[in-house]
């Protein structure tokens, strides 16, 4: 499998190197990103050929989120909004259900979604200037395409609520420390790393590594399936709230300054 675009895909033999390429735009989700994002785990959990799989970002970040100017037309336009959340739900339930392992090379700062991409991956390895941000709640919008699905299962309850409510940079090191991430590379060195530890993985017996992957996720595929469709609703009323269309006329303002 080989894919161009703004979701790259590469064969390093059995593994495939998924890369978000909007370095531009610090691999902000636009709709073609967002869209590839929920098309490309099916595709890859049905090809046979496939051991694991290593997910970043082109550039210097891993991403950057939302894009702003999607955001924009998805506070006016209500069946843009309705299809980009079932996206958003296709993007949860892909992630968590693919049968080999995911790698997260987190190359740059991982925010919003990016922080959400990385929380569902089975392995996340973190260079050493890199961060994690979930800034939903901050900007007026439920936190709910990842963050309070996976962070109290990777986690503890209080620190989910303390990262997810504030929104703080989570740095490298304390991301390790806390769980939310395996361990801390170099500076340009995670997509190497990822690869490694991905051919590694790939060379396991494949139904072992396909069932212990499953059992280890069944607790994630019930918080999925019992709080998923509730919380996407509720960040889908956030964006018509007063707070979240004043935020987003701030950074937008200040992005064309």
């Amino acid at each position: 499998m080989f894919r161009e675009g703004e979701l790259t895909v590469e064969a390093h033999g059995a593994v495939r190197l998924v890369t978000l390429n909007r370095p531009d735009a610090l691999n902000a989700a636009n709709e073609t990103l967002h869209g590839e994002l929920a098309r490309i785990w099916p595709e890859l959990d049905g090809d046979p050929e496939v051991r694991a799989v290593v997910l970043t970002g082109a550039g210097r970040a891993f991403s950057g989120g939302g894009d702003l100017g999607l955001l924009e037309r998805m506070s006016a336009d209500t069946k843009l909004r309705a299809a980009i959340m079932a996206e958003a739900a296709e993007i949860v339930r892909g992630m968590t259900a693919v049968r080999v392992p995911i790698v997260a090379a987190v190359n740059g700062p991982a925010v919003g979604l990016g922080c959400s991409l990385a929380s569902m991956s089975d392995v996340v390895l973190v260079e050493e200037h890199a961060y994690f941000a979930d800034p939903h709640v901050a900007l007026g919008l439920v936190a709910a395409d990842g963050g309070a699905v996976m962070w109290p299962l990777l986690t503890s309850l209080l620190r989910a609520k303390e990262y997810l409510l504030l929104g703080d940079r989570l740095p490298a090191e304390e991301a390790v420390r806390i769980g939310v991430a395996n361990r801390v590379v170099p500076k340009g060195k995670s997509v190497e790393v990822a690869l490694e530890l991905a051919a590694r993985l790939a060379a396991l017996p494949p139904q072992s590594v396909r069932e212990t992957k499953a059992l280890l996720n069944d607790a994630v595929k019930r918080v999925v399936e019992s709080i998923l469709d509730r919380a996407l609703a509720v960040e889908s009323e956030s964006f018509d709230e007063p707070a979240f269309r004043a935020n987003l006329d701030r950074m937008l303002r200040k992005a064309s300054a």
